[in-house]
């Protein structure tokens, strides 16, 4: 086990990645402040993995009150779905020490998140994430949200967890289009501050993708100290944690204009951010070698490097307007400068966005 800790003073919790650690109940019972605990998962992962988490947590002293399986995917990230969890919360007569503990993927996890920073203005939140999407960005960094029609993760807040549990072995029943979804979340870290794990990824990706557990465990362990370091010197993006977006804006656009229903989060991100290299290298910043780089990992990782051939530009660019990340009324944009290098800007002609869109068709 692999254990890195993310710096928030008083409020600092500890990551542990490795195999064999849904069992390893007294990692959880550590940062609890009473044994008592309910359970989120979805349907897909609950009857996989919940009753192993629920026995390690019970040798460990923590009872469990109660479970809910949530519908899996993204389109039931939303209030609906989060008025379920409190009603099993309320029914499970759960009081402000009670745990929530989130098994599962992003979905899961920002919206289990959500629920444990409202119920009862806030009660103790455990990430216990299954796939590589979660392990590397969601289950890290205190993000929670619910979707909404009008535009993704709109409705949140940030609220961290007291731990972060990571066992590599759930990654085993990852589909491998998830599973590469996830790797993208990965690529990101390079592309924004680490250009020597871009360069490992570029070597490493067939053994990543081919699950490797030390090729894996590697890549989620440097992601995870990536996210943790940024985390810790900007909780609420107020300055470099902006750049964890890189991508994201197109992204979200994305999956907002096709109904959080044709694409993974991790897809839309691949192709965000080759959208993201393309408005940078026509705004002069990053070389052409550069963009050839980034899109040839993306590609040959299978994710896609083109958004949909049915979302107008326009469309884009309305969804892009109510972004959360929108300030005065203006786009902020992540960029890069080099691989390794990103910055935030909201200087970015329309046109020349129009132009990257178009050319990732």
């Amino acid at each position: 086990m692999k254990t890195l800790t993310v710096d928030l003073g008083e409020r600092s919790y500890p990551i542990h990645i490795g195999p064999e650690l849904l069992g390893a109940g007294e990692l959880i019972a550590a940062a609890l402040p009473t044994p008592r605990a309910v359970i989120v998962t979805n349907e897909t992962v609950g009857p996989l993995y919940a009753q192993r988490l629920a026995e390690g947590l019970e040798a460990a002293g923590i009872k469990v009150v109660a479970r809910t399986d949530l519908p899996d995917g993204e389109q039931h990230k939303s209030l609906a779905t989060l008025e379920t969890v409190y009603d099993r919360l309320l029914e499970s007569r759960a009081d402000r020490q009670t745990a929530v503990i989130a098994l599962g993927g992003g979905v899961v996890g920002d919206l289990a998140g959500f629920a444990a920073a409202t119920y009862q203005r806030g009660v103790p939140f455990v990430q216990v994430p299954t796939t590589l999407l979660a392990q590397v960005d969601a289950a890290v960094g205190g993000k929670t949200a619910v979707n909404h029609p009008r535009g993704k993760n709109m409705i949140g807040a940030f609220y961290q967890p007291r731990v972060v549990v990571a066992d590599m072995d759930t990654l085993a029943t990852l589909p491998d289009r998830e599973l590469r979804a996830g790797f993208a979340e990965v690529v990101k870290y390079g592309l924004i501050r680490d250009p020597a794990f871009f360069a490992y990824l570029e070597e490493q990706a067939p053994a990543i993708l081919g699950r490797d557990p030390g090729a894996l465990t590697e890549a989620v362990y440097r992601s995870c100290r990536n996210k943790a370091e940024v985390v810790a010197a900007d909780e609420r993006e107020a300055g470099q944690r902006a750049l964890l977006n890189l991508g994201h804006t197109f992204a979200h656009a994305i999956e907002t204009g096709t109904g959080y229903t044709d694409w993974l989060h991790g897809e839309a991100v691949a192709a965000g951010m080759v959208m993201a290299a393309e408005t940078s290298r026509r705004l002069g910043f990053l070389s052409e070698n550069a963009v050839t780089r980034t899109r040839a990992l993306l590609e040959r990782s299978g994710l896609p490097v083109a958004g949909p051939a049915g979302l107008s530009t326009d469309r884009y660019l309305e969804i892009m307007g109510v972004d959360k990340k929108a300030a005065g009324g203006r786009v902020r944009y992540v960029l890069l400068e080099d691989i390794g290098r990103a910055f935030v800007t909201a200087e970015v002609p329309e046109a020349t966005v129009r132009e990257a869109i178009e050319a990732c068709r």
